[in-house]
Order: structure tokens, then C-alpha cells, then sequence
């Protein structure tokens, strides 16, 4: 017994929420465009797929492809311009079907080591007026030997569904990295007041130093001595911590230099720029999906923060630990403490709430155990990929 058209659509529809569903896993620009050309190729059954990111200039900020080998791409050379039949899908944000686009007026041929394409789809994926890519396939699969191959007006309805939920997810990709931008630059500045309080705290030590030694070199010379003595340490000191706000207010490292290298980094900085021993220990860690390492950074820095300008501590020690498939971040001051209930009736949040937000964002849970007097200790799980 054959399948009839009500199978087909059903079939369609669960494929394309499939696609769906494939491009919402990512966070990353890059992994949603792949992620779409891929997804639109396979549910169209196309040879070749593509989809541009256009810039200012006439050509194109991104350009992902699927059906070609690395190879084949570097062969074809540069970045195609905006011209033709994609200029006709960015500028007009018309869908293009065509038989064979060889044959369209507006086709300006392509390299020499292009694959050759006839059947042609293009759909423009828009945010409203705003286009924010073209997406077109080519050369569609038959399931006949020869003949009647074409791109369908099904086909074409298929693709416009599915660049209007590529349009969501491009756009969800675009403000969640934006979003990491400005906090990224929220932090580094932060932590760089940090650090200036700290190295004018000791210039001033420094200064002060000096011109005790100056006063005592004729009268005492032995203490101006001891006194010289503590302003060379002192400029040793202040010099550490200048070189650490340099290294601090580079670009965070997060993603080259992964998590652990990250916090290691910017605790070895709030250890010279802080009177409390701060310290850093990781154990049998396993990668972790990005969007959890992120979130684990950002809860380090913020109790990190309250532990260091609030709770007046004089240790903070921070660990991380494999888990299961997943993490546990601990973070344990021996500061002044507080009452988590009297803060919460209070209106005071010391962060909590952003902090709770960043773990269950993960799927994570946190944990905060203090008591007036006895330390803060704040405790996040991830579950890991």
C-alpha cells in the first residue's frame, strides 16, 4: 500500500520540526548558519546549499555551504559579491525559483572550479524590513532517472517556513552574543576599578614611605634604611599589579583558553590585587558545553566580588570539580557572613538573584550556605553535554 498525500505533509512537517528544533540547540552565529544550510538542504533533498550574511560593501560578511568539499571551496576562491540573482533576494526580498538559473538574464556565471548548478531555489531570511541573509539550493535530487527534477512551489513554501524560524534563531544568536560582549566589557571594567583602587592604595603607601625615609636620612640613618627598604617592595608590589590590569583589560580568553585557564587567570590577578588570599583549584574537569562554562565564570566573578568589597574575608578559596557528566563550582570565604532570609526580606541580593538566573539558565542549580560570622560559601552544579 503507497503512502498517500496526507503522509507526505506529515512526513514534511515532522522534518522541518526537526530542523526547527536543530537550529534552537545553538547559541553560536557560525553553528546557526551551518545549522540552517544543512537543515534546508537535507529536508529539500538538494545537491548543494548556501546561505550569505551580508555586509556594508557589497559583499558578504559570512558564507556557509553544504555539499561542497573543503577542497572544492578553496578552488572557487573569494567571497561572491551581491550581484544577480542574490542582489535580486537582499535588495528585493523576493523568493527566486528557476528551471535552470544558467538561464536567467541576471546570471553572471561563477569560477571555473564552481560545481555546476541548474535548478535553482532562493529565499531571502528576513526580520521584518530588516534582510538578514539569502538562502538558496541548488540542483534537487530525483527520485527518477532522468527529467522533472525541479524546485516545487511546495518546495518553495517548505523553504519560506523554514527561513522565517532561521530569521528567530540568527537573531537569538546575534543579541545571546551580544549579550556576552557587553557583559564580558561590564566585567573587565569592574574588575580594572578593582585594581586601580588597589595600586593607588599602594602608590600612596608608596609615597608616604618615602617621605618617612627622607625625614629620617640625616637624624636616624638605620630606619631611613629599613624604610628604603619597604618602598622597594612596595614599587615590586604596585609593579605586579600594573602588569596584572594589563592582562586583566585584554579581551576575556574564554573561549580560546578555555575555563580553567580563564579563572586561574583572573583569581591569580584578584590575589595580587586584594589583601585576601585567593586561591584556585581544578580537579579531573571534562569539556563542558560553552554556554556552561560561561555561566560558571560569570557566578566565579560575582561571588568572587561579594566575597572580596563585602564580606571583608580574609581568604577566598575557589574550586572546581568533575561531577558526574558535569562540574561543581565551589567558591568559600571566611568573611563576615549574613543571613540569607534577612537579605531576601530586606530587598538585598548581593547578586543572588543573577547568580540563580546564570545556573538555572544552564539547567544548573546554586547553592549559598552563610550565616553571620561564619563564612559565605556558594556552591553551583552544571550537568554538563
Amino acid at each position: 500500500m503507497t503512502n498517500g498525500p496526507g503522509a507526505e505533509r506529515g512526513a514534511g512537517l515532522s522534518a522541518v520540526s526537526s530542523a526547527i528544533l536543530a537550529m534552537s540547540r545553538h547559541l553560536e552565529v557560525r553553528d546557526v548558519l551551518k545549522t540552517i544550510v544543512a537543515s534546508a538542504r537535507e529536508l529539500l533533498d538538494a545537491e548543494y546549499a548556501a546561505l550569505g550574511v551580508p555586509d556594508d560593501h557589497g559583499g558578504f560578511a559570512q558564507f556557509v555551504v553544504d555539499g561542497v568539499s573543503e577542497e572544492q571551496w578553496k578552488a572557487i576562491g573569494p567571497l561572491p559579491r551581491q550581484h544577480g540573482i542574490l542582489a535580486a533576494m537582499l535588495k528585493d526580498a523576493t523568493p527566486q525559483r528557476l528551471g535552470d538559473v544558467r538561464n536567467d538574464p541576471r546570471f553572471e556565471g561563477w569560477p571555473s572550479a564552481h560545481p555546476d548548478m541548474s535548478d535553482f531555489l532562493g529565499m531571502p531570511v528576513a526580520d521584518g524590513d530588516e534582510i538578514l541573509g539569502a538562502l538558496f539550493l541548488a540542483n534537487k535530487r530525483c527520485p527518477l532517472p532522468t527529467g522533472g527534477c525541479n524546485f516545487t512551489a511546495e518546495d518553495e513554501a517548505l523553504l519560506g517556513m523554514l527561513a522565517q524560524h532561521a530569521a528567530i534563531a540568527l537573531t537569538n544568536a546575534r543579541l545571546y552574543e551580544r549579550s556576552r560582549e557587553l557583559t564580558i566589557a561590564g566585567e573587565r571594567a569592574r574588575l580594572a576599578h578593582e585594581l586601580h583602587d588597589a595600586v593607588s592604595q599602594k602608590l600612596f603607601s608608596l609615597r608616604l614611605t618615602a617621605q618617612a625615609a627622607t625625614a629620617l636620612v640625616d637624624r636616624d640613618p638605620a630606619r631611613a634604611k629599613d624604610e628604603l627598604q619597604q618602598v622597594t617592595r612596595l614599587a615590586a608590589e604596585a609593579a605586579d599589579e600594573l602588569r596584572a590590569a594589563v592582562v586583566e583589560l585584554r579581551p576575556a580568553a574564554l573561549d580560546e583558553d578555555g575555563l580553567i585557564a580563564t579563572l586561574r587567570t583572573q583569581i591569580q590577578v584578584l590575589d595580587r590585587a586584594h589583601n585576601a588570599r585567593v586561591t584556585f583549584a581544578a580537579h579531573g574537569l571534562r569539556a563542558l558545553p560553552a554556554a556552561q562554562e560561561e555561566a560558571l565564570l560569570r557566578v566565579a566573578q560575582e561571588a568572587l566580588h561579594n566575597a572580596l568589597r563585602h564580606a571583608d574575608a580574609q581568604r577566598v578559596d575557589v574550586t572546581l570539580a568533575r561531577h558526574r557528566q558535569g562540574a561543581v563550582l565551589r567558591i568559600a570565604d571566611d568573611g563576615r557572613g549574613f543571613d540569607p532570609g534577612a537579605v531576601r526580606r530586606a530587598g538585598r541580593h548581593l547578586g543572588l538573584v543573577s547568580m540563580r538566573d546564570r545556573a538555572s539558565g544552564v539547567g544548573g542549580t546554586l547553592t549559598v550556605e552563610s550565616g553571620p560570622g561564619k563564612g559565605t560559601a556558594v556552591e553551583m552544579e552544571v550537568p554538563g553535554g
